[in-house]
């Protein structure tokens, strides 16, 4: 069933919109800069950690053995393996090969995926236009994967970060649709954001624990323990996990899943500015016009 035509955007609504890709640009490029600290996994584990106890003080009674958090345990383990398990872990795994804007950028087919998915699983009607948003978004994509050179698309050779990113937006283009459908969720749970983000992190730590296990036991992982690593994990909690997490789910129930993805597509933006002064990372000219085609398909599918 098909959303009904909700008012225009308002100045509230787009300034929340626009905090999550700008937490996320600081979150690509932090997880560049430590990314000799902490293994990726591990990482993506830690920064959830400290998100539980900061939310813990307010949330405890979710806890507890008879909250409804147990009895719809299966679509909280659902959201807590595609936004809190999945989603960061392969973006902090993508950014051990590729730089921060790469990542952001590759991401910015994401609104395409979320696209797609509404009209295969969630009743959404595709336009000619929206054809056309999501051919010009892929061939954004195509110029980043290239390098800038649309010749070596038959010879393209991928860095393994791109498609770590690619199932990142996967993974996240789901979860952002799940959060869409709020009849599936308890009032007691949806009506508060904090009970609502603590129910996906209960059950999103029991997956970055496996994942996180897998990486100790399979690679010569290591922690380098130092005051930049923990102001780091600080960031990442409270910023991209929480606060985020919080604008992205309000944004999504003000004005609908495709147009709050089209928001999304500000990160490439915010990182490339934050990678030049952090990071001398520096935009290329195909990372701009690959930005163009990105945002001119986004606006024209969504």
């Amino acid at each position: 069933m098909t959303s009904p035509l909700k008012p225009p955007i308002s100045l509230s609504t787009a300034a929340l919109l626009t905090v999550p890709p700008l937490l996320w640009a600081g979150n690509a490029v932090t997880g560049r800069l430590i990314s000799d600290l902490v293994p990726p996994l591990t990482l993506n584990a830690l920064r959830w950690v400290f998100a539980f106890f900061f939310l813990l003080p307010f949330t405890y009674k979710l806890l507890l053995p008879k909250s409804l958090l147990w009895v719809h345990w299966k679509r909280y383990a659902l959201l807590g393996l595609l936004g809190v398990g999945s989603f960061n872990s392969f973006q902090y795994l993508a950014l051990h090969t590729s730089s921060p804007i790469n990542v952001t950028l590759v991401g910015s087919i994401g609104p395409v995926v979320m696209l797609t998915l509404g009209v295969l699983f969630f009743g959404q009607k595709l336009r000619l236009r929206q054809c056309l948003g999501a051919v010009l978004s892929i061939a954004g994509v195509l110029l980043v994967l290239c390098r800038g050179d649309l010749s070596q698309v038959l010879k393209l050779h991928w860095v393994i970060g791109d498609v770590y990113v690619l199932i990142a937006v996967f993974a996240w283009s789901w979860y952002s649709w799940l959060l869409s459908g709020s009849h599936a969720d308890p009032p007691e749970i949806r009506g508060d954001w904090k009970l609502f983000l603590m129910a996906q992190i209960v059950m999103g730590l029991g997956w970055s624990s496996v994942f996180t296990a897998g990486e100790w036991t399979l690679t010569p992982a290591h922690i380098v323990y130092s005051w930049p690593l923990f102001g780091a994990l600080l960031f990442v909690s409270l910023g991209p996990a929480i606060a985020a997490y919080r604008c992205w789910g309000l944004g999504i129930q003000r004005v609908g899943t495709n147009i709050a993805g089209f928001f999304a597509n500000l990160s490439p933006l915010f990182t490339a500015v934050m990678s030049s002064l952090l990071l001398g990372e520096g935009p290329e000219i195909f990372h701009g016009v690959a930005f163009v085609l990105i945002v001119g398909g986004i606006f024209a599918a969504s």
